[in-house]
């Protein structure tokens, strides 16, 4: 007949045996899939480099697989990704048509997804990781209207369309610009990419109709950095204001220079160690936040020093 001593001391034995038993099945990352958008920008470089570095500091395979843009081309590397039986995915996707595919095929493989700068509308990762892009444009937009007396008219030069940043930045600008109500926006045009050669054609056509525009908004360093250039260009005889977003690194030089005038410098080293974190942690079972959104920096002249030597 067993006692109540007799109980304890059973229980007792078996709870350090139910311990090393969660220790056996905890599963441990060794191999992630980083999927991203385009590596011909340096924002989605700078991540894979820190994605790639961290993990072999941690002794985890980072495959690594660039879109160059094209949703179809990504959607079949993440494919190839599973079959390589990755533990997780990190995923920057490479635009809003298809962005849902590769997050729900990872799921239904029982992969665990870690979304980077752009979620999937309906079918977001396990977790989003990415700069507060509402707070940090509303930021760049409230300065360069500032710097240009509250006045005068503006242009804007987009990001891809539907992809959360220009969502996202397109909303926080928009909410600065109505504090300044003799600010007028006449005009705006999405690019495909983000590109530079992109900046520079949108902003040219949109100066050509608007000649007196003395306020240009680049949603990326490189659609500011094509704006400059066509400003300069156009020679419009008065000062024309260009903000970006991003902290580029070539376009943190530039900004040093006086090519255009205000950025964001995201954390984009961070950003690839919190991916990387968030993967070990999801492959083990434990949770993470649904979002995780990272603070950017105001950027100019003033301050663009530190982070030319050392970006975040």
């Amino acid at each position: 007949m067993l006692t109540k001593r007799s109980l304890l001391l059973a229980a007792a034995a078996v709870i350090p045996l139910l311990g090393l038993s969660e220790m056996a099945s905890a599963k441990e990352a060794k191999k992630l899939g980083l999927a991203v958008a385009n590596l011909q920008a340096d924002f989605f470089n700078q991540i894979k480099q820190s994605v790639e570095a961290y993990g072999k500091e941690k002794g985890i395979e980072i495959v690594t697989v660039d879109a160059k843009g094209d949703s179809a081309t990504q959607v079949s590397q993440v494919q190839d990704l599973i079959t390589q039986n990755i533990d997780a995915l990190i995923y920057i996707p490479a635009g809003a048509t298809a962005a849902t595919v590769p997050t729900k095929t990872a799921k239904a493989a029982g992969i665990p997804v870690i979304n980077v700068d752009r979620n999937a509308e309906g079918a977001p990762g396990d977790t989003f990781i990415a700069t507060n892009s509402v707070a940090s444009a509303k930021a760049v937009c409230d300065y360069i209207a500032k710097q240009a007396g509250g006045k005068g008219e503006l242009i804007i030069i987009h990001g891809q369309k539907g992809t959360t940043p220009e969502v996202d930045r397109s909303k926080g600008c928009g909410e600065a610009l109505s504090a300044y109500p003799d600010i007028k926006v006449v005009g705006e045009l999405w690019s495909e990419g983000w590109h530079q050669d992109e900046g520079f054609k949108l902003t040219q056509d949109l100066l050509q109709s608007h000649p007196d525009v003395s306020i240009v908004i680049g949603q990326a360093d490189a659609l500011a950095l094509g704006a400059a250039q066509a400003v300069k260009v156009a020679n419009p005889g008065h000062k024309v204001w260009v903000a970006g977003f991003d902290g580029d690194v070539a376009a943190l030089k530039a900004l040093k220079g006086g090519v255009f005038d205000v950025t964001a410098t995201q954390q984009t080293q961070g950003m690839g160690r919190l991916a990387v974190d968030a993967a070990i942690k999801l492959v083990a079972g434990e949770t993470v936040p649904a979002e995780q959104l990272q603070d950017a920096t105001l950027t100019t002249k003033d301050n663009v020093d530190q982070f030319i030597a050392k970006h975040p």
